[in-house]
């Protein structure tokens, strides 16, 4: 039985990168860990009225996928760029960054669920953000 099971049918037949289940962690971690972050930022002084622009992260499983999640970015007038991971081979990534936004609470954990859902819309997980706090 196990045997027939291994090979009866692909765990993936319709190559989905992100499931329902995986995207809805994802989101609620990301959007937990967003806080902490910010609080280091405020620890460099980076104050809630100040801008910033931020880099991000997202990793699909497809080429396809990485270039359509790159031309929304391109949309929204983000730097953007992807290409195969260079930790695994297997996964492509996408990376750039944002215009400059206020680093307020509520504004980067807005952001942050609206990349995470963006990731998933386009099959991409949001692997999360960062910044330079001495930006020009």
């Amino acid at each position: 039985m196990k045997l027939f099971v291994l090979f009866s049918t692909k765990q993936n037949p319709d190559n989905k990168f992100v499931s329902e289940t995986s995207y809805r962690k994802n989101k609620d971690n990301q959007v937990n860990m967003t806080p902490q972050t910010i609080k280091q930022l405020r620890e460099y002084g980076v104050t809630e009225s100040e801008k910033l622009k931020l880099e991000y992260f997202f990793y699909t499983n497809n080429i396809d996928k990485a270039r359509n999640l790159a031309v929304e970015f391109q949309k929204m007038n983000y730097t953007v760029k992807y290409g195969k991971s260079s930790g695994d081979k297997k996964l492509f990534v996408i990376t750039g960054w944002t215009n400059k936004m206020a680093i307020a609470d509520s504004v980067i954990i807005d952001w942050t669920k609206q990349m995470c859902d963006l990731g998933y819309e386009f099959d991409c997980e949001f692997d999360g953000w960062g910044t330079e706090p001495a930006q020009e």
